[in-house]
């Protein structure tokens, strides 16, 4: 997987030190090391059973072998951790910290996610590394930052999704289902939204700070909370809030700001009608074949279909059952009307337009002949993603890093024989 005929990265020569375990900061540095960084991730070493990324047996479902049996690998681990180098090193022994600092100074960015606190206990702190590496980027990623009441708390996705306002405006609606109904009441996002946007948050000020480094020649410490991205990610409704004083409600599969855009029954299931302007509206209108909704002055625009809202939706659900989703799908698209069915993640993989843009990625794999992950979305013309390493396993980089570091293998053994790594 290291051709030299491939094109240069965009982050070629960028070495990160990652200390960062589960999804937040591994999120960060994976699409760093898909850009071409050279991303060594620090775990703890095995002892009694224990050891590593706490997401590596965070399964089922694991990784299979080439006999079909279960490995140690979850494909929770997999899913965050390609393009990396995996050394093993205890920090909590002093001769672990000093090995840390010495591959600080050799490195351009640092990554951690331990609660606020326990990195100036070991001297790796921001305003320690930085004062052995100035051109250093620190970058530390908490559930609530290094400030504020809160920053002592460990912060996890699912209590953020909460605190920060998102499950209060997802789930079905007070007048869909009650909220002490089965089905009923705020829900959280299927996937980890908040940390995987903390890390995407993280990824630009990360390349920020380089950018700023390489024109002053000085490093910086960042400061990333998951409850700071999950108020930012409120976005519109934020701004909704903010203009208004009146806190948005659950609305279900409907847009708060757009109608019609939620999802309708049709004669054979549900799909997604997602109109954006008048315009399509009135296109809408059109191949439902009843265009004196366009011209109805409650509907002509959008501004009056928020407002009526609850006269408009009963009257387009009624519409919508009428007939099945191909025939809506072929109609509202030969129409450029936004739409959509609702894919399991079957038929995700299947779907024509996710193959056609290589949105999964096959590697080898130590204990595997074939290992597939979602691909990377980011499509550069110069400088393309790479797939260079699979996910590493446990330590699987250690001798192989120490020695790039200048440390013999009598310095790696004595350091093994010590459990330092």
């Amino acid at each position: 997987m290291n051709d030299a005929s491939l094109p240069s990265a965009p982050l070629a020569g960028v070495r990160v030190l990652d200390l960062s375990r589960v999804l937040a900061g591994p999120w960060c540095t994976q699409t760093l090391a898909d850009l071409g960084a050279d991303v060594v991730k620090i775990e703890r070493p095995m002892r009694d059973g224990a050891g590593g990324d706490d997401t590596r047996g965070w399964g089922p479902p694991f990784l299979r072998d080439r006999h079909g049996h279960d490995t140690a690998e979850s494909a929770y681990y997999l899913g965050a951790n390609r393009n990396k180098r995996s050394v093993t090193v205890d920090i909590a022994q002093p001769a672990g910290q000093a090995l840390i600092r010495r591959m600080a100074e050799q490195s351009d960015v640092f990554v951690e996610n331990f609660k606020v606190g326990d990195m100036a206990r070991y001297g790796l702190d921001s305003a320690s590394l930085l004062a052995l590496n100035p051109r250093l980027v620190y970058c530390s990623i908490t559930g609530f930052g290094q400030t504020g009441p809160y920053r002592d708390r460990a912060g996890y996705d699912y209590a953020v999704q909460g605190m920060g306002g998102l499950m209060s405006v997802t789930g079905p609606s007070r007048q869909e289902i009650a909220d002490d109904a089965p089905g009923g009441g705020p829900q959280k996002v299927g996937v980890a939204v908040a940390d995987l946007f903390t890390g995407m948050y993280a990824t630009t000020a990360i390349l920020a700070a380089l950018r700023h480094r390489d024109v002053t020649g000085q490093g910086q410490a960042i400061d990333m909370a998951l409850l700071d991205t999950q108020v930012a990610m409120l976005a519109n409704l934020g701004a909704n809030y903010l203009a208004t004083g009146v806190a948005p409600q659950r609305a279900g599969n409907a847009h708060q700001n757009i109608v019609p855009y939620q999802v309708f029954e049709v004669s054979d299931g549900h799909m997604i009608l997602a109109v954006g302007n008048d315009g399509q509206f009135a296109r809408f209108c059109a191949v439902a074949s009843r265009t004196e909704l366009a011209a109805d002055p409650r509907f002509a625009r959008n501004a009056d279909r928020v407002r009526n809202r609850a006269v408009l939706v009963p009257m387009l659900a009624e519409i919508m059952r009428r007939r099945c989703k191909s025939d809506w799908l072929e109609s509202l698209e030969a129409a450029k009307v936004p739409c959509g069915p609702i894919n399991d993640l079957a038929e995700v993989f299947a779907d024509p337009q996710v193959q056609a843009r290589g949105m999964t990625v096959t590697s080898p794999h130590p204990l595997a002949d074939d290992l597939r992950l979602v691909a990377s979305p980011m499509k550069l013309s110069k400088t393309p993603v790479q797939y260079r390493r699979p996910p590493p396993l446990l330590g699987e980089h250690t001798d192989e890093v120490l020695k790039e570091m200048g440390l013999t293998a009598e310095d790696v053994a004595s350091l093994r024989a010590s459990g330092v790594v």
